[in-house]
C-alpha cells in the first residue's frame, strides 16, 4: 500500500484540495512552491502509462481543473505539470505554480506553516 493510498483513505492526514470518485488532489507537504499540488488516482497504479486510456484521460482532465483553480488562487506566471513517479510507486501529477524554470526542478523547496497549507488548500478549492 503506497503512502498516497494511505492519504486517500485518511490514514495519513493531508491538505485536501479536491476529490471525486476516481481522483484525489492535495497539497505537497514538501512543495517546490506555494500551491504545489499532487493529483493521484484512487486506484493504486505504479506507472502513468500503465493506466488504461480512459483513466489516463480522466486524470489529465481532473488535473486541468485543479491547475486552473491553482492559477486563480496563487499568483504565478503559469502552472507547470510534471510526472516523474520515481519517489512513490503510485501515479501522481505534480501541479506547480511557476515564476521561473527552476521552480519545477525539485531542488528548491519552500517551507509553509500548517495554517498556510490550510489557507492555500481552501483558496484553491474555492476556485473549483
Amino acid at each position: 500500500m503506497s503512502i498516497f493510498t494511505k492519504i486517500i483513505s485518511g490514514e495519513i492526514p493531508s491538505y485536501k484540495v479536491a476529490e471525486n470518485e476516481k481522483f484525489y488532489a492535495f497539497l505537497d507537504i514538501n512543495p517546490n512552491a506555494k500551491g504545489h499540488t499532487l493529483v493521484v488516482p484512487k486506484e493504486e497504479v505504479n506507472k502513468l502509462f500503465d493506466l488504461d486510456e480512459e483513466l489516463y484521460n480522466e486524470l489529465m482532465s481532473f488535473s486541468r481543473k485543479i491547475a486552473i483553480a491553482i492559477e486563480k488562487a496563487v499568483p504565478c506566471k503559469r502552472i507547470g505539470l510534471s510526472v516523474i513517479g520515481l519517489e512513490v510507486p503510485h501515479v501522481h501529477v505534480h501541479l506547480i505554480p511557476l515564476q521561473a524554470m527552476e521552480d519545477i526542478q525539485f531542488i528548491k523547496k519552500v517551507t509553509l506553516q500548517p495554517e498556510e497549507f490550510e489557507a492555500i488548500a481552501k483558496a484553491i478549492a474555492d476556485n473549483l
